[in-house]
């Protein structure tokens, strides 16, 4: 379990550039012929830079995905079957290069952005697209989310042209608030977080859902630091040390958490980490034995979920993907890509506004998808665009143990499920006031998309 094998000497992963990357496609041997232009995905995401990490590992689940669509023989459209082609924009995490990379993939023809990590960046590209779709209805663009969690984006900052299909950050913390609040031990809670709007969002949410569940427990600390810039969080784990908290509640991802995480560690264990992204890349591998039992994490869904389709999961990204510093995949990508593959052929057009209302109402059928196949039911909810899925709240532990089978990254680590919600037993309400466009003309009906 813990062999590094080498890559496969076809791995598009090795040489990519920062930067505008050109597109890329799976051998050509390996697919059929194609007659017609491709559906163009353009990725926009940190590639480099603090969080290239996170970016590389999105990249990875996305073009497992768009492999697997084209192998099968691509999406079925009037006119014959076309492939999914996906580009990758380097933004370095940072809202003004994602605006940049975000004109460059429209100027290109990319009928489909695809991003996620960083809910300032994804507000950008959001507002950006609201009014170029306003102005170019013959060059529209469809905003696909999967990890931008701030729930204004699906509330009053909704979008015709923006689809969640991560859970929002007060559906992930009312899962890890349903396990914290049964642990009795603890009476003091420290908040910390990154200082934007996600951040912000997430500790005013904690406060108040403590104040409801869990009333006796006091909150100790509560502070935001800048996002992705500090280098030593040892004076934040010396002020979490020193505040006598049981447990922190953060929704730190990237850099940003695994420094967090192993700077507290290094002062002495005994403090829980109820987190958003625990599981992530890198953090299981740098906590080692200091996060067995310490370190819970909430996802769509992870490697030791259990269930014949889960594994098959597994095995597959695994043998596509052998290098254990590769290992992270995420089910809601993977269902991303195939919504998208539905409601393309729902709306048997490649239009941005007739897959934008095709996907409306989608629920996702995964049968006769490979790996995916009976596996991650969810639906789009078509009032705010927010998707619908399971949630599970998972405690880190050593592989071999009860519930753990799969390790992360070949660390010796993995995670066992704490609890389940089904997808919908997590619903929120949402304040969306969704603003549909008008009917699109008949001679402008298909862009040049289509």
């Amino acid at each position: 379990m813990n062999q590094t094998p080498a890559r496969r000497r076809g791995l598009l992963l090795g040489g990519l550039c920062g930067g505008l990357c050109a597109s890329l496609s799976p051998p050509a041997q390996a697919l059929p012929l194609w007659n017609a232009a491709p559906v163009r995905l353009a990725l926009i995401e940190g590639l480099s830079g603090p969080f290239g990490a996170a970016g590389q590992a999105v990249w990875r689940n996305l073009w497992w995905a768009v492999e697997r669509v084209n192998a099968r023989g691509g999406v079925r459209l009037p006119g014959g079957a076309r492939r999914l082609e996906l580009a990758r924009f380097d933004s370095k995490g940072a809202a003004d290069e994602a605006l940049s990379a975000l004109r460059s993939a429209i100027d290109q023809g990319f009928g489909f952005v695809l991003q996620g990590n960083g809910s300032a960046v994804a507000a950008a590209l959001i507002d950006a697209l609201d009014k170029h779709n306003q102005r170019a209805p013959r060059a529209r663009a469809l905003f696909l989310n999967y990890a931008a969690v701030e729930p204004a984006l699906t509330n009053a900052r909704c979008s015709f042209w923006h689809f969640r299909f991560d859970a929002h950050a007060d559906m992930r913390l009312a899962a890890l608030m349903a396990v914290l609040q049964d642990d009795r031990r603890l009476c003091k809670v420290y908040l910390i977080g990154q200082d934007y709007s996600f951040g912000q969002q997430l500790a005013r949410q904690a406060r108040a859902l403590l104040g409801v569940r869990r009333p006796d427990i006091r909150i100790v600390g509560d502070e935001l630091h800048p996002l992705g810039r500090v280098k030593d969080f040892l004076p934040y784990a010396a002020k979490i040390r020193a505040s006598g908290a049981q447990a922190v509640i953060t929704g730190n991802w990237g850099n940003d958490l695994t420094l967090l995480v192993k700077a507290v560690q290094e002062l002495g264990g005994g403090v829980k980490f109820y987190t958003f992204y625990g599981n992530a890349l890198g953090v299981p591998a740098v906590l080692g034995e200091a996060g067995v039992g310490a370190v819970l994490a909430v996802a769509e869904w992870h490697p030791n979920a259990g269930g014949l389709a889960s594994e098959a999961l597994v095995a597959g990204f695994r043998q596509r993907f052998p290098d254990p510093r590769d290992d992270y995949l995420h089910a809601r990508m993977q269902a991303m890509v195939e919504l998208l593959v539905q409601a393309l052929e729902r709306a048997r057009s490649a239009d941005p506004g007739a897959v934008a209302s095709a996907l409306e109402g989608l629920r996702l059928d995964t049968r006769g998808l490979g790996p995916l196949a009976g596996f991650h039911e969810g639906w789009m909810r078509a009032a705010d665009h927010q998707f619908q899925q399971p949630l599970y709240v998972s405690v880190m532990g050593r592989a071999g143990t009860a519930g753990i089978v799969h390790d992360v990254e070949g660390s010796g680590y993995g995670f066992r499920t704490v609890r389940r919600f089904d997808a919908g037993e997590l619903e929120m309400a949402s304040s969306c006031q969704m603003v549909r466009p008008e009917t699109i003309p008949p001679d402008i009906k298909e862009s040049r998309h289509a």
